[in-house]
C-alpha cells in the first residue's frame, strides 16, 4: 500500500496542514480527507469531492494529482526525472512522492508516508528547502556540495515562523545549506532524539546545478526504525 498526504496552505496564517490522504493498493486509488482540513477555515475539498467525511475511489489517478505528473512525451521529462533520481519506468505515484507535486500556481504539496525498508530501516528522500531564505552565498555553497557527502540536522528553535524547523549544515567547516521540509520536522526530530543521532544519516544524493532551487539538492535520511515508531502520527493526519 502506497500513501501520500496532500498538504494545503492556510492563506490567512500561512501554515501548512495535511488535508487529505491518498492510498494506492495496486488496483484502486482512495482519497479520504484528514482532520487537518478542519483547521483551514472555508476548506471545501478538491473539485467535485466536497463531502469531507466520504471516501472517494478511482481506478485512475485523481485529476488533482495526475495534472502534477510530467508526461513522459515531454522533451524535458528525462532531465526532470533525473533531478528526482528516478527513471522513465518509475510510476506516477513514485514521481509525485519524490517531487512533492509542486506547482507555482497553487499552495499544495504532497507528503509521502514513509514505510520500513526491507532491512527494517526508516528512509526518506527529500529536497533541501529554504535555500532562497538564507544568505546569497548559500546558493554557491549548495552548488559546491559533493554527492555522497553527509549533512547534519539541528533545531532552529528561535524560528518565529516554525519553532519545530530543522536546519541542515555541512560538517567542517560548518555552513548552513537550508531546511528539512516542514512535514518531516516532527519525524526527524523523534528519530534523532537520544542515541538515534549517531545512527541517523543525511546524505546528499544529487546536486542538480541549474535547476530551480526547490529541486537543487536531493537528500536521503536513513535511520534505524525504532520499536513502536509511527510516522505522521499527529492528529491532523488522521482521517475525518
Amino acid at each position: 500500500m502506497k500513501t501520500i498526504f496532500i498538504a494545503a496552505k492556510d492563506a490567512e496564517n500561512q501554515k501548512w496542514y495535511p488535508v487529505a490522504r491518498v492510498q494506492y493498493d495496486g488496483n484502486y486509488f482512495a482519497l479520504r480527507y484528514t482532520k487537518g482540513a478542519l483547521l483551514i477555515p472555508g476548506f471545501v475539498g478538491f473539485g467535485l469531492m466536497n463531502e469531507l467525511t466520504a471516501e472517494y475511489r478511482s481506478t485512475t489517478l485523481f485529476p488533482l494529482l495526475s495534472n502534477r505528473v510530467l508526461p513522459r512525451s515531454r522533451p524535458e521529462s528525462k532531465t526532470y526525472l533525473g533531478w528526482m533520481g528516478l527513471h522513465a519506468d518509475s510510476d506516477a505515484f513514485d514521481e509525485l512522492a519524490r517531487s512533492g507535486g509542486l506547482r507555482a500556481t497553487d499552495s499544495i504539496e504532497l507528503v509521502p508516508l514513509p514505510v520500513p525498508t526491507l532491512d527494517g530501516n526508516y528512509e526518506a528522500h527529500f529536497f533541501i528547502r529554504g535555500i532562497g531564505h538564507l544568505p546569497a552565498s548559500t546558493a554557491s555553497l549548495v552548488d559546491s556540495l559533493d554527492e555522497g557527502s553527509r549533512l547534519f540536522v539541528l533545531r532552529d528553535v528561535q524560528n518565529a515562523y516554525d519553532p519545530a524547523a530543522l536546519l541542515l549544515r555541512t560538517g567542517q567547516p560548518v555552513s548552513l545549506v537550508g531546511y528539512v521540509p516542514r512535514y518531516y520536522s516532527s519525524d526527524f526530530s523523534r528519530l534523532v532524539e537520544g542515541g538515534g543521532a549517531v545512527k541517523s544519516v543525511v546524505e546528499v544524493l544529487r546536486v542538480n546545478r541549474g535547476s530551480p532551487t526547490s529541486y537543487r539538492v536531493l537528500c536521503r535520511l536513513s535511520a534505524p526504525w525504532p520499536v513502536g515508531f509511527v510516522p505522521c502520527q499527529e492528529t491532523e493526519y488522521e482521517p475525518i
